[in-house]
């Protein structure tokens, strides 16, 4: 039975040393080179369960020229990330036929602790990146579709787990100079403490950007973690904190551009930007049986923003006084802590001669915001109340999942996850206070044929949900007028995914995966925090294509080349048409990586982000972008590298985001139906060495 056993799990110890490497694995990857180590390290023939499953190596991440600490996630494949308002503020996302706004529907953690943040004062969902150190990830894991039974919130368009490395190699010290008031310098390093590693890293970082106000945001962000043995055995315990502050550039009336109100660079109010900090302390624990694996981690995140911005400019102000006196600037503001747990056990078992996998987990978080609010304010400083909240959020969640192996060349999984969720809001106007609470049941189901000559075959099911914000469930009126009826939403809206994958690779060094998907979502429930008010809209369905592909011809040469395709319409007919404003229909996202050829080494990466409509009736559409980025480098010794990063290698002038919505200019006495844009950052360069000790 043993014999049996083993042999029959022979691909899963394959899939687990690819998936979470041990140290004696990562000693063995550290004598290949860097593309061959990411072809190794990316590859889970045989491990995955769907064709749109992968792993983002640390090679990988390292080899590209990232603007913004959030572009991380641009390495899932038909992921967009972009910016709409100063880079101290949360990306906007993109994936899927979604315009994730700045992240619900797409779930993100990061050793651990998930990211988003619900109920927030700025969106459902609000996930918060500038805090990632690059340098510091050892791997991304991510998933699309609610196929999974440990996914929960927000996680039907997918999800992506980011690790830090428990031990880098040597004293890394870096420092990055560039255009516009950038600089940016690293420390970070993992000497032996016992029997065990402390790895720590500082970052300081300042940048003005190319605005007319200068964006002047500054960053510290900090990192501390012990931790002994490995991933599947053995424990971390990390603590982090990051500061930033910044003056805003929002995206601005292109009415404004045109008639030479401002700059393309410029603002229409000076005084937008914000203030934010997150401090957080987490703990992973994991013990691997001889037939079994747990794992489990806990984490507390305090984390506060002010945030002042102003996207209509005159509209409310005039309609209220008959001039632009204060104009419509406004402060979304919360202080949070949340907590939580999350804990699985797997076991490996053989029924009647079938490899069976049976696993197990529990989540719990809690969220506390004392008080989450919205002020009309002007150059910051507040004027009156919208609305002002103390919200606790709290959730619970069981799963379990079986893997069996019928055949070589057949598996199934199947799981179900339980959540049950309670707000309670307590709100400045009473009528808006109140309990609810919600539940949902999620079946999944995955079939994996294969592999045959290096292939393998998916077919995926599974529901899934995101929450609305906690104070959508108990409204009762308009905050704004305080009289004005308002229908509560659901808290918890439902999602239904279908897939059909496969996963090959076709010739020697070249890996590649095709995913057809579909997606129906009961309501697009939204939260709008510009307004203070909740407005639910039409159930939906998307359905698209993707297609990864990763070719290594020789040790030294790779070529990547990520497409996607979505189609997005509301299921439900109006007169104001079907269409999901801001749904992106084409991405592409293509590179070239050259490493290990003699002293230099380097990149090239193509991005398209392709049109979307603005508008329901699909009469007013975005403009597309194709932006270029590039890295030359070479290595001065064994611990010295030198290189340069051009961002927006052909200075093309195209637009990071587009809106369509009204709004009123200082010298205007009506409101004007306008495209709203922010720009792209015009060809920039960036020089930076490092040297490890």
């Amino acid at each position: 039975m043993k014999r049996c056993l083993n042999s029959g799990w022979l691909s899963f110890a394959v899939g687990l040393a690819v998936l979470m490497p041990d140290h004696a694995v990562a000693e063995d990857l550290q004598l290949l080179s860097p593309i061959e180590v990411r072809a190794q390290s990316e590859n889970l023939l045989g491990a995955a369960a769907s064709g749109s499953e992968g792993v983002v190596s640390s090679q990988r991440i390292g080899a590209v020229p990232i603007l913004r600490p959030g572009e991380v996630l641009e390495m899932v494949p038909g992921m967009m990330v972009t910016q709409h308002a100063g880079d101290g503020k949360a990306n906007q996302y993109f994936l899927r036929g979604f315009n994730l706004d700045h992240g619900t529907d797409f779930a993100t953690f990061v050793g651990g602790m998930p990211v988003n943040m619900p109920s927030h004062a700025h969106g459902q969902g609000y996930t918060d990146l500038n805090f990632l150190i690059p340098e510091l990830v050892e791997r991304m894991a991510f998933r699309k579709g609610p196929y999974f039974a440990e996914e929960g919130d927000f996680a039907s368009a997918g999800s992506a787990r980011i690790d830090y490395f428990r031990q880098i190699d040597g004293i890394l010290a870096l420092a990055t100079v560039g255009q516009n008031g950038y600089a940016r310098a690293l420390l970070a390093g993992s000497p032996e403490v016992g029997s065990g590693r402390l790895l720590y890293a500082l970052e300081w970082f300042h940048n003005d950007g190319p605005w007319v106000v200068d964006e002047n945001y500054r960053k510290l962000n900090g990192v501390l973690s012990y931790s002994q043995g490995n991933r599947n055995d053995g424990f971390a315990v990390t603590a982090m904190a990051y500061r930033g502050q910044w003056t805003s550039t929002d995206q601005v009336a292109e009415r404004a551009i045109d008639s030479g109100l401002i700059d393309r660079f410029g603002t229409l109010d000076r005084t937008t930007g914000g203030e934010t900090h997150r401090y957080s302390l987490s703990g992973e624990w994991a013990a691997r049986g001889q037939d079994s694996q747990s794992k489990a981690n806990a984490w507390w995140v305090k984390s506060d923003l002010d945030l002042w911005s102003n996207f209509q400019y005159c509209l409310n102000d005039f309609a209220n006084s008959g001039t632009c006196n204060t104009g419509d600037q406004f402060k979304q503001s919360e202080r949070r802590q949340n907590a939580g747990f999350a804990a699985s056990h797997s076991l490996f078992a053989n029924w009647g001669g079938l490899p069976v996998e049976n696993s197990f987990g529990v989540y719990g978080r809690i969220d506390r915001l004392r008080p989450v609010g919205l002020y009309n304010t002007q150059a910051r400083n507040t004027l009156s109340t919208v609305r002002e909240d103390d919200v606790t959020q709290k959730n619970l969640a069981l799963w379990a999942q079986n893997e069996t192996r019928w055949t070589p060349w057949l598996r199934s999984i199947v799981g179900l996850r339980g959540d049950t969720y309670r707000f309670d809001v307590d709100s400045s106007l009473a009528a808006n206070s109140g309990k609810a609470s919600d539940q949902m049941l999620s079946p999944k189901f995955s079939l994996i044929l294969g592999p045959w000559l290096r292939t393998e075959l998916y077919l995926n099911y599974g529901q899934g949900f995101h929450s609305n914000d906690a104070r959508g469930t108990t409204i009762k009126l308009d905050p704004v007028d305080g009289v004005t009826p308002v229908d509560p939403v659901n808290p918890l809206v439902r999602t239904t995914g279908y897939e059909i994958g496969m996963r090959s690779e076709p010739l020697k060094g070249w890996q590649t995966t095709l995913a057809l998907w579909q997606l129906n979502m009961d309501s697009e429930l939204l939260f709008v925090g510009d307004a203070g008010t909740t407005e639910p809209s039409r159930p939906s369905r998307r359905y698209g294509v993707e297609w990864t592909n990763f070719y290594v011809p020789v040790d030294w040469l790779a070529f990547d080349a990520d497409l996607a395709w979505s189609h997005a319409r509301f299921s439900e007919n109006s007169v104001d048409g079907n269409y999901i404003p801001g749904a992106v229909m084409a991405t592409a996202n293509l590179g070239v990586t050259i490493d290990n050829l003699g002293p230099w080494f380097g990149s090239v990466r193509l991005r398209y982000f392709g049109r979307r409509p603005l508008i329901e009736d699909n009469s007013v559409r975005s403009s597309s972008s194709s932006l270029t980025n590039m890295r030359l480098g070479y290595k001065l010794d064994k611990q010295t590298r030198v290189w340069i990063d051009v961002y927006n290698l052909f200075d093309r002038k195209v637009n990071d985001i587009e809106y369509w919505y009204d709004s009123q200019l200082p010298n205007e006495i009506a409101p004007v139906f306008d495209r709203h844009i922010h720009p792209s950052e015009p060809r920039t360069f960036r020089l930076t060495l490092s040297h490890r000790f």
